[in-house]
């Protein structure tokens, strides 16, 4: 089986090349989350350029690999799919199965939750994003008040939208990450206070 990205959208294909015949996700039964994930990273994908810097490339990267070998264990059939940041040819096996003999059940939990009943961490994590969060409020008045100060408004608001524009993409990828989802989370709330502060400086 083959992942592919096509405009927007991911698509599966069976072999047979660029002639296969390509399917919707949502069509197959892998379950709506991972076909949902597949569409939201390919949106992702083709949204990032050669400018948006080697971070975003590297997170939608592995987001692509780790969804390639969640569906690999989900269909039970290795995976292809050329890494649209990279370029890379990638093939994911499917983990063993439990009923295979010699096997181990071995489960990689790429979903947005931990192992099944072990509690969120919600002090920890918590703590994680209002530091973030503080981090960015801080690093973003900064810049606007710089550029207010050393050339006009109008740059520093410029400025704010392009920081915005920049960590968007990679907030959306590790919104649902174990552990780095805390950090997402308080980056978001960071800006979203952070352009409270830059209007109130700009104008």
């Amino acid at each position: 089986m083959e992942l592919r990205i096509r405009g927007e959208r991911a698509v599966l294909a069976g072999p047979g090349g660029e002639q296969a015949r390509e399917v919707d996700p949502h069509k197959l039964a892998i379950g709506a989350d991972l076909a949902q994930a597949l569409h939201e990273w390919a949106r992702v994908a083709s949204a990032i350029s050669a400018d948006s810097g080697a971070e975003a490339g590297a997170v939608v990267s592995q987001r692509g690999r780790q969804l390639a070998a969640r569906l690999a264990s989900v269909m039970g059939t290795t995976v292809r799919f050329v890494d649209p940041v990279t370029g890379v040819d990638t093939v994911v096996e499917p983990a063993p199965r439990a009923d295979a003999p010699g096997h181990r059940l071995v489960r990689s939990v790429l979903g947005p939750a931990g192992p099944p009943g072990e509690p969120t961490p919600w002090l920890t994590g918590l703590t994680v994003s209002a530091f973030i969060a503080a981090v960015v409020v801080v690093a973003m008045l900064a810049l606007a008040s710089t550029l207010v100060r050393q050339t006009s408004g109008w740059l520093a608001l410029a400025g704010s939208v392009i920081v915005t524009a920049g960590i968007t993409p990679s907030l959306w990828l590790i919104r649902r990450t174990p552990i780095l989802r805390w950090v997402a989370y308080g980056a978001a709330a960071g800006v979203v206070i952070a352009w409270i502060g830059v209007l109130v400086i700009v104008f």
